[in-house]
Formats: structure tokens, C-alpha cells, sequence
């Protein structure tokens, strides 16, 4: 049990490192769904398309301004679990 430990422990981090990048990209396109969802309600304009163009232009801007961090953070715990399969491989 305790040769697991270590396992866990990368998966928990996997799992927080997910919720970090994927956040920002669902939180904006669930957000422009919800104000473009609210003036169609309002407006009673029920054209289905219409939702795809700004969630599409939203997810490209927040992709643009935190892609760089996003893979950032990807790439750190790619080479902590690389590191970290090169020391449990020496042992």
C-alpha cells in the first residue's frame, strides 16, 4: 500500500492541474451561453446558432490570453512526473 502512495499522490495533483486549465475555457463559454441565452429569452429570438459564434470567439480570446500559462503548468508536471518515474525506476 505504501508503493501506491506516491500514485495517489500524482493523481490528485493530475486531477487539480485539469480543473485548473480546463476553468477558465468552460467558465467564459458558460457564461456567454448563459447572457446570450438571457437576451435570446428576453428577446424571444430562438435561433440555436446564434450561441455558437460568441462562445466560439470567447473560448479563442481566454485560449490566447492564459494558453501560455495553461501549457506552462501542463509542461511543469510533465517533467515532475518524468522526474519522479526516473527515481522510482533507480530504486
Amino acid at each position: 500500500m505504501e508503493d501506491a502512495l506516491p500514485l495517489l499522490a500524482l493523481t490528485d495533483r493530475m486531477l487539480w492541474i485539469t480543473a485548473l486549465v480546463a476553468a477558465p475555457v468552460l467558465l467564459s463559454a458558460l457564461a456567454v451561453g448563459l447572457v446570450v441565452g438571457l437576451i435570446q429569452a428576453a428577446t424571444s429570438v430562438n435561433e440555436q446558432t446564434l450561441t455558437f459564434v460568441p462562445k466560439l470567439a470567447v473560448t479563442a480570446l481566454v485560449l490566447v490570453l492564459f494558453g501560455a500559462p495553461m501549457m506552462a503548468l501542463v509542461g511543469e508536471f510533465m517533467q515532475d512526473i518524468f522526474a519522479q518515474i526516473a527515481q522510482m525506476a533507480t530504486l
